[in-house]
């Protein structure tokens, strides 16, 4: 017989989970459902063991590199990456069994199976045991992320040629590495492997890393990366990945020449593509781009009424952080309840390589092309105490501000836990202040975020410390 529901969420990552627990407190009846895990890929096998993984990397990088700098001194230093793989899992199942009680707390009913829509309002679930499940919805929200994209041609097999999961789940390090891709997966995988002294290169089609980001962030990690002794061959396409007896080879091509790298493993960091295929989405009525994204508005509603859909699947700007909270508002217009309306180009953006690299908003050029006249807030992280204090001083903050307003158009950072300071700006431009508040907001010291006050002093004319 089947179950009703008022709400029924087909994934449980940030954004399923954050969906489902916004609907129960709105008084509606919910389930949730995922094939494989609570907590999704980030919890398992994305967003937190990495940055378990990346502390461990700053550490084994300052004992390695920065001994001296700080009066260490070793006759036998020793890393173990298999006890920093193990802390990565044991935080990523801390987090996990939390959300399981978060369901528990929220009476919200969950089903470890595949699911299928059978109808508009119908959710069919298969669990492990071949068992079948029938869910009668009032509402239905999709929340099935995405998967790594990965060329046909370039055959992963876990091993020599790897994508984001397998990398993330391996206890033992290659000597070498290709990562073909530099977006936040490419360099934060290049952070910590450079930081266990594996020689790592590489691949970007793109003229520049991080293409995403403004261009003087992409120049200064690019220079930061090199002093790592990272290789970066940017705008370098990749032809072939082939895996070899002993490792890979990746063939790239460049201004008509062709290259052959050779290392022991390949990372594939170029992409994903949306888990939307068996889902019967389609026979349901509900449309879908030809990328494989399913179209919304901004609501969260598909073109069909009563089917939302979140997160990575949609397409809008693939963060854990912006799948939450686009479950947030569609669990509020299922219920009727006062919401919000999304702006993507303003969401907050960080990537955790060493520097790490934050931002929000629009870039210089993308203000200009967009005929902004513009002014520029800069000031670097060097003369901060923190930082000096830190050992940690590459890097600065760059506000983008339109002049005749004060807006705060867009902000991009590369230095010391700069995805720290971000709320501050992003909360800044929501509530409609400019460069002058920040500036006379006072600031603790010493702070790292006095760099966001001597930016925005640097905006409005009147640095202090430059």
């Amino acid at each position: 017989m089947a179950e009703n529901f008022d709400v029924v969420v087909i994934g449980a990552g940030p954004g399923g989970y954050v969906a489902a627990i916004r609907a129960a407190q709105l008084k509606q009846k919910v389930a949730i459902v995922d094939k494989q895990w609570m907590g999704g890929v980030c919890l398992n096998v994305g967003c937190i063991p990495s940055k378990s993984l990346l502390k461990n990397a700053e550490v084994a990088h300052t004992l390695r590199e920065r001994g001296k700098d700080f009066g260490f001194s070793f006759e036998n230093l020793k890393l173990d990456y298999g006890v920093a793989v193990k802390r990565s899992r044991q935080n990523s199942d801390r987090l996990v069994k939390g959300v399981g009680f978060l369901m528990r707390k929220n009476n919200i009913a969950v089903f470890m199976g595949e699911a299928h829509l059978t109808k508009p309002t119908v959710v069919s679930v298969k669990d492990k045991d071949g068992k079948t499940t029938e869910l009668n919805a009032k509402n239905i929200i999709v929340a099935t992320g995405a998967t790594a994209a990965v060329p046909g041609a370039w055959k992963v097999d876990g091993e020599k040629v790897v994508t984001y999961l397998e990398a993330i789940l391996q206890d033992e390090l290659p000597k070498s590495v290709i990562v073909i891709g530099s977006g936040a997966i490419g360099v934060e995988f290049s952070t910590i492997w450079n930081s266990y002294g594996v020689d790592v290169t590489i691949v970007e089609m793109l003229p520049r890393l991080v293409p995403l980001e403004d261009e003087e962030i992409s120049k200064e990690l690019k220079k930061e990366f090199e002093k790592r002794k990272i290789k970066c061959l940017v705008g370098h396409k990749v032809e072939s990945v082939e895996a070899t007896k002993t490792g890979v080879k990746v063939k790239v091509s460049a201004d008509g020449k062709e290259t052959v790298l050779e290392a022991d493993q390949a990372l594939v960091a170029i992409g994903f593509r949306p888990n939307s295929k068996g889902l019967g989405l389609e026979e349901a009525g509900v449309k879908i781009n030809e990328r494989g994204f399913i179209e919304i508005n901004e609501k969260m509603q598909t073109s069909v009424p009563n089917i939302y859909a979140i997160g990575d699947v949609t397409g809008k700007l693939m963060l854990a952080h912006v799948g939450s909270a686009m479950g947030i508002v569609a669990a509020e217009n299922i219920a009727g309840a006062e919401t919000v309306t999304l702006d993507y180009e303003m969401m907050p953006r960080a990537t955790y390589s060493h520097p790490q690299v934050a931002s929000f908003g629009l870039t210089e050029a993308q203000a200009k092309e967009r005929g902004y006249n513009i002014k520029i807030g800069r000031f670097p992280f060097q003369p901060n105490g923190k930082a000096l204090g830190l050992g940690d001083y590459a890097g600065f903050v760059k506000l983008v501000v339109d002049e005749k307003y004060g807006e705060i158009l867009g902000a991009h950072m590369i230095g010391p836990e700069v995805t720290e300071l971000l709320p501050e700006l992003t909360l800044a431009h929501l509530m409609e202040l400019t460069p002058h508040e920040i500036a006379r907001n006072v600031h603790a010291h010493p702070t790292l975020s006095e760099v966001l006050m001597e930016a925005a002093h640097g905006a409005e004319g009147t640095p202090i410390h430059i």
